[in-house]
């Protein structure tokens, strides 16, 4: 027996000026009638499934869209004053942030390097007996008082530590390169980017509600219920390292094994649960668009990380406000961090964002220091889902190796000689340079359009120089020209709290019952053409420029 779908096509005609309706199907369809009776699928009305079917809808169009920067700049566009975010940066690590942010990040730490570096360190120890005495004079100068001439006498100690390392970085850097070149091809093909702006955005989900958030549901009666639900923090990651070492092609994961094999339950690993505000442990939160840049831009050809060095000065000033000595735990924090956050925007890069994950694992060396006490991390990325609707559900996590703080040398006497160069170091060194990256046999950007993987790329000339102009804007971060009102104190006293002012007109957006933080980037008054340069003549149209936000164009 066929039955007809739950698909009425109702056909109008037109008979004697009367308008009738008939049912007979379009001669364009063939499946009219099914077997089965198809009906449309029952959804969930209730305010929570509504918002979240708005959020899938919304992750889907940035997978959809062909370039990295639409896809950056698609995420900022609900906020235009900029996302309420928590700043994270490498400047100060409270006590007890280790457990804060592996849940940040959802990494599991593990002492120690992985095993594929064992082979790497049998070779560098080979490799160390023919080049230690070029290091080891580059360390000596660098870090004697010959180098320390050109600095200013009024240079605080942050500041003078940070040239110091900054100057042996740079030096190390040149000597093991030019050295290894010859035997390792990729070490050839690298770009040394010195002070390069790494940061990076995302939504952590899951976080217990903050009280004033729970106070605003609990005052509305259809709220009540859902006054206790996990709330989204945005993050941003503002970091500075020292010096950061890219090549065109990833290095090798760390641990081989398919991305949904990594899973928490199964493997049985600690992953600390840490669902406190991150203001509670002094993160402050400012106004600022969402911006994620790996230090480079898009369309660079060596576009993944071999290795970063990242600064030690918060360990100068720890005392000052961390009363318990937990500094390794902070160090460990810190190579995490910054490792992710590396990692993230070099997967942006690649066309996967923070609600379309990544399909294949990324790698990265860290190395924290501050010229005598060194510490060396890896990570591997496995993940980047972590807002409120995947925090629970993402069985995937990160992994993150590291080394006890090691120290290079003991001390360095008036004549520029090392007393007591501890090798290990050296070693350890040698073996992040020489591991080698090796391109894959996978899709690396399987979200980008094969034509417009970045906004160079785009054919028509004013979309082209609109995004590009749009997109650079807001990852500098300059201030709007009008600031994002405000509720100034006489008016909450007057106008809000108590009502005194009745016959005052109402002007500003809170008496016209709008919210402007909710207001989106592309909600602007568009620009006007004048006469004079109208291609079409003065009276023609269009009389205001076309704008060209981000929209899915590819099939």
């Amino acid at each position: 027996m066929l039955t007809r779908s739950f698909r009425p096509n109702l056909w109008p005609l037109k008979h004697y000026g009367q308008r009738a309706l008939v049912t007979r199907p379009l001669p364009s369809r063939e499946h009219e009638y099914t077997s089965q009776p198809e009906y449309p699928p029952i959804q969930d009305l209730s305010y929570p499934a509504k918002k979240k079917r708005e959020r899938e809808a919304w992750h889907q169009k940035i997978a959809k869209l062909s370039s990295v920067e639409e896809k950056l700049f698609e995420i900022n566009m609900p906020k235009y004053y900029g996302y309420k975010a928590n700043m994270l940066t490498d400047e100060k690590f409270p006590y007890n942030i280790k457990p804060f942010i592996q849940y940040a990040t959802r990494t599991v730490y593990q002492n120690g390097l992985p095993q594929i570096y064992n082979p790497l360190m049998e070779e560098a120890s080979k490799i160390l007996e023919n080049i230690q005495s070029e290091i080891e004079d580059t360390i000596a100068f660098e870090l004697s008082n010959y180098s320390r001439l050109m600095l200013d006498e009024n240079a605080s100690p942050v500041e003078k530590e940070e040239s110091v390392v900054r100057s042996l970085l740079v030096q190390l850097n040149r000597t093991i390169s030019n050295a290894l070149a010859p035997q390792f091809n990729h070490l050839s093909e690298i770009d040394t980017d010195n002070d390069p702006r790494h940061e990076a955005f995302w939504f952590l989900g899951g976080i217990y509600p903050p009280k004033l958030v729970r106070k605003i549901k609990e005052g509305e009666e259809w709220q009540k219920q859902y006054a206790n639900d996990p709330y989204d923090r945005n993050i941003q990651y503002v970091g500075k390292p020292y010096m950061a070492i890219r090549h065109k092609h990833p290095l090798e994961p760390l641990l081989v094994k398919e991305l949904e094999a990594f899973d928490v339950k199964q493997d049985n690993v600690e992953l600390p649960d840490y669902r406190y505000d991150p203001l509670a442990l002094g993160y402050i939160s400012d106004f600022r668009h969402a911006t994620t840049v790996p230090g480079f831009w898009p369309g660079d050809q060596r576009e993944f990380g071999l290795l970063s060095f990242q600064r030690r000065t918060h360990a100068l000033n720890r005392d000052k406000y961390c009363a318990v000595n937990d500094l390794d735990e902070a160090l460990h924090a810190q190579g995490i961090l910054s490792s992710f956050a590396w990692l993230l925007g070099q997967a942006c890069y690649q066309g996967f964002s923070v609600f379309n994950d990544v399909t294949y694992p990324l790698t990265a060396q860290t190395v924290v220091t501050d010229g005598k006490t060194w510490s060396f991390y890896a990570y591997q990325l496995n993940t980047m889902l972590l807002h409120t609707d995947q925090v629970d559900v993402n069985n995937r996590y990160n992994l993150c190796w590291g080394t006890e703080p090691l120290r290079l040398y003991e001390s360095i006497d008036e004549n520029g000689k090392i007393h007591g160069l501890n090798s290990e170091v050296l070693r350890q060194l040698i073996a992040f340079y020489i591991n080698q990256p090796k391109q894959r046999d996978v899709n690396l950007k399987p979200y980008l359009c094969p034509t417009e993987t970045r906004v160079a790329d785009i054919g028509d000339e004013n979309r082209r120089a609109f995004m590009e102009q749009a997109y650079k804007h807001m990852v500098s971060n300059r201030p709007r020209h009008r600031l994002v009102p405000e509720v100034y104190q006489w008016e909450k006293i007057y106008k809000i709290d108590n009502k005194t002012r009745p016959m005052d007109p109402k002007r500003r957006p809170f008496e016209l019952g709008e919210n402007m933080y909710n207001r989106r980037i592309d909600e602007h008054a568009l620009k006007y053409i004048p006469r004079a340069v109208r291609p079409d003549g003065p009276k023609s149209r269009p009389k205001f420029e076309s704008t060209y936000y981000p929209n899915v164009r590819r099939q």
